[in-house]
């Protein structure tokens, strides 16, 4: 029986985040996910999806000749099978990335991909689903992810880099949630507390507006 994942879409787009920005970038979107975070954009990929056969999912990736892939969300790592979609795409020589919430244990994750993980502040409203030792198991090539809707959550994230010495571990990213936090503001804050972090735009929100496939 061939190995299956529950499959939203697959698209070739921008990278719209993280230290890759701008790379023409093949995105796996995997159904389902744990978290209601308050001002989630994928929210269709909550459920529904198609049930689809790894391979033809590999072979679809095939066809955009394109050297990166992200493996996204929903989150990707609720369904176990996701570990094999990444081994298998490392073991064919693409630079792969994992979008995780963090809420589910990164250990088993393939140390050739590039973690990009999610510490949720309070007002995401899912905080309390953080599982923090997962820090612990970050290489210097992921990537830590805030989503900063207040300067409460502000404060939490830099309170959060000092307890975990996040910048020692890792690159961290700041993005303000893009209806709640001004950019200009957040940049103002970096800038003024000297902080060793990326500032971060999501570009498929400028560029597209969210359109799907983008």
């Amino acid at each position: 029986m061939q190995e299956t994942l529950r499959l939203t879409e697959i698209f070739h787009s921008l990278q719209g985040e993280s230290s890759s920005v701008g790379i023409p970038t093949v995105f796996i979107r995997l159904t389902g996910c744990p978290l209601r975070c308050q001002y989630c954009d994928t929210a269709y990929a909550f459920s529904g999806g198609k049930l689809t056969a790894i391979d033809a999912i590999i072979q679809q990736v095939k066809t955009y000749e394109c050297p990166y892939i992200c493996v996204t969300g929903g989150e990707p790592l609720a369904q176990p099978n996701c570990h094999k979609l990444l081994n298998m795409l490392c073991d064919l020589g693409y630079h792969v990335s994992l979008e995780t919430s963090g809420a589910i244990d990164i250990q088993p994750v393939d140390n050739r991909v590039r973690v990009i993980m999610d510490l949720k502040t309070p007002d995401s409203k899912e905080c309390d689903k953080n599982r923090y030792d997962n820090i612990e198991h970050l290489k210097p090539l992921d990537e830590v992810k805030f989503v900063l809707c207040s300067q409460d959550d502000y404060r939490w994230a830099k309170e959060m880099m000092k307890t975990y010495a996040l910048d020692k571990r890792c690159h961290v990213l700041f993005s303000p949630s893009y209806t709640e936090l001004k950019p200009q503001t957040l940049a103002d804050w970096i800038v003024e507390d000297k902080l060793p972090v990326r500032f971060q735009l999501q570009l498929h929100k400028i560029l597209w507006n969210d359109a799907p496939g983008h």
